[in-house]
C-alpha cells in the first residue's frame, strides 16, 4: 500500500487499431517502444503498418494477450478509482492544427489541451472561459453578437499574455512563441439550459450546444486572423490545415453541414482571409474545467450538466445549504415551495425525480447528471466538437458503473469521434447515510 503512487494521475493514449482488435476479439502484443522505434512518433495507417510489422517480429514481442483482456482491466480501475484518463491518439492528431509540426503524444492532466511537444519545445497554453448566462438577453435567448464580441476581445487578450507571460524553462517560451496556441472554454452551459427551459436530454439542447460552439470557433478564427494581418502569422502556420483552408469541421467531415446547413456565418470568406494573411494562433478552443471560476462567478462547471439541486457550500464563515435558484423559482410559481418540499429535496439528497408532487415537465429539466443518459453527455460532445480544435474535458458519470456500461459508453465516444473519452469516471459511494427530515425525526422520537 505505502508503494502506490497516490499523486500520479495516469492517462491512456489509444491507438484506433487497439479498439478495433477489442471490438473483433484479436489479440494485443506488448512492445518495448526503445526496441521498436517509431510507434510514438507515428500514428493512423502508418502507425497500424509500423504496429504489425514489429508485431510479426517474435524477438519484438514481450507478451501476447487478448485486447479485451486487457480493456477489462483497464475498466476494472476505472471502476475502482475513476482513472486512468481516455484519449484517442489517432482523433487527436488527424484532427489537429498542428499535424505539420509533429506528432501529438499527450494532453495536459484534464484533457482538454493537446498540444505538439518534444525535447526541444515544451507545451504550453493560454486559457480563459467564458461565462455563458452572461450572454443572454433579456428574454434568456443567446446573445450571439455579444458572444462573438467577448471572443474576439478574449483572443487578442490571450495573445497579449503570450507576449507578456513568465516561462520557468526556455523550452515553454519557444513552444509558446512557435505555436502561440490559447483555449477559449465555456462555464453555465447547464445555467442556460435551464433559463431557456430546455431539458438537457433534448434536441435542442444539442443545437444550442452546437450554435455556441460554432459562433466561439468562427470569432476566434477571426479574431486570430485580424491579429496575423496586423502582427504576422505565427511561425509554424505554414503548412498547417488551415494555412490550406482546412478548419477543425473539415477535419471532421462536417464540411457541408456546417458551411451548407447554416447561413449565420460567412465561412467560405473566412478561409479566403486566413490563407491569405495566415492565423496568429495555432490552436484556439478547448473547453477546460472551471471548478473555481464557476464557483466565484455562481455558474454551473464548464460544459458539465447539472451535478445536484442541493448541495452544502463550504466558507470560511460556515457551512450552507445552497438550493437550485431555478428550480425554487418554479417551485413558487407553481405554488409547490413550502416546507415539506424542502425536506423532501433534503430527503432525496438534491433529486427530484421521485418526488411525487413535482410535474414532469420539471423533473426532466432538473435532472442532475446521474440521471441523464451518458449517451447524451457524449452526444453534446461531438456536437460541440467540430469546432474544437483541441480537446475538451468530457467527465462520465455511473451511479454504480460497470464494466459493460462503461465499455459501451467509451465504444459510442469513440465511434462518435472524440478526441477525448474520458476525463473522470465519477461514481456514487458503495454506502452513503440516510437523509430523514424534520418531520420523520419528530415522528420517531429521535
Amino acid at each position: 500500500m505505502e508503494a502506490r503512487a497516490l499523486d500520479l494521475f495516469y492517462g491512456l493514449w489509444i491507438c484506433d487499431l487497439f479498439m478495433q482488435r477489442v471490438q473483433d476479439d484479436g489479440d494485443w502484443s506488448l512492445l518495448c517502444p526503445h526496441e521498436c522505434p517509431g510507434l510514438t512518433t507515428t500514428y493512423g495507417d502508418e502507425f497500424d503498418i509500423l504496429y504489425t510489422t514489429y508485431e510479426a517480429m517474435p524477438e519484438k514481442v514481450k507478451r501476447k494477450v487478448k485486447a479485451r483482456d486487457l480493456w477489462f482491466k483497464i475498466l476494472t480501475a476505472q471502476v475502482e478509482s475513476g482513472t486512468p484518463y481516455m484519449l484517442y491518439k489517432d482523433a487527436v492528431n488527424r484532427k489537429s492544427n498542428q499535424k505539420n509540426v509533429g506528432v501529438i503524444k499527450s494532453s495536459n492532466l484534464c484533457t482538454e489541451i493537446t498540444l505538439y511537444t518534444d525535447e526541444n519545445e515544451v507545451a504550453v497554453c493560454n486559457l480563459a472561459s467564458i461565462c455563458l448566462p452572461k450572454m443572454l438577453n433579456s428574454e434568456n435567448q443567446m446573445n450571439y453578437s455579444k458572444l462573438g464580441r467577448i471572443v474576439e476581445i478574449l483572443t487578442r487578450n490571450l495573445d497579449n499574455v503570450i507576449d507578456r507571460n513568465f516561462y520557468p524553462i526556455p523550452e515553454a517560451k519557444t513552444s509558446n512563441l512557435r505555436h502561440r496556441p490559447i483555449g477559449l472554454g465555456i462555464q453555465g452551459l447547464a445555467d442556460v439550459f435551464m433559463r431557456q427551459r430546455v431539458p438537457f436530454e433534448s434536441k435542442e439542447a444539442l443545437d444550442l450546444s452546437d450554435d455556441i460552439m460554432e459562433c466561439i470557433y468562427y470569432h476566434a478564427l477571426k479574431a486570430s486572423c485580424d491579429l496575423a494581418k496586423e502582427r504576422g502569422h505565427y511561425e509554424t502556420f505554414k503548412g498547417s490545415p488551415a494555412s490550406k483552408g482546412i478548419l477543425q469541421y473539415d477535419l471532421w467531415g462536417k464540411t457541408e453541414e456546417v458551411e451548407q446547413g447554416k447561413d449565420r456565418y460567412d465561412w467560405k470568406g473566412l478561409k479566403q482571409d486566413i490563407m491569405m494573411f495566415g492565423l496568429r494562433n495555432s490552436m484556439l478552443v478547448s473547453p477546460m474545467p472551471t471548478a473555481s471560476t464557476a464557483q466565484i462567478c455562481g455558474n454551473t462547471e464548464g460544459i458539465e450538466p447539472l451535478s445536484s439541486n442541493l448541495y452544502t457550500r463550504h466558507t470560511l464563515a460556515g457551512n450552507f445549504v445552497v438550493v437550485n435558484q431555478f428550480l425554487v423559482n418554479d417551485l413558487i410559481d407553481r405554488n409547490l415551495w413550502n416546507a415539506e418540499m424542502q425536506a423532501e429535496l433534503i430527503k432525496h439528497k438534491g433529486s427530484v425525480q421521485d418526488i411525487s408532487s413535482i410535474p414532469e415537465d420539471l423533473k426532466q429539466l432538473y435532472k442532475t447528471t446521474w440521471e441523464i443518459k451518458q449517451r447524451y453527455v457524449i452526444d453534446h460532445a461531438a456536437r460541440r466538437g467540430k469546432y474544437i480544435c483541441q480537446s475538451q474535458s468530457l467527465n462520465l458519470y455511473f451511479p454504480q458503473p460497470s464494466a459493460n456500461q462503461l465499455s459501451s459508453a467509451h465504444f459510442y465516444a469513440w465511434k462518435q469521434g472524440l478526441k477525448t473519452g474520458m476525463y473522470y469516471l465519477r461514481a456514487k459511494p458503495a454506502s452513503e447515510a440516510l437523509n430523514f427530515s424534520q418531520e420523520e425525526c419528530e415522528s420517531c422520537g429521535s
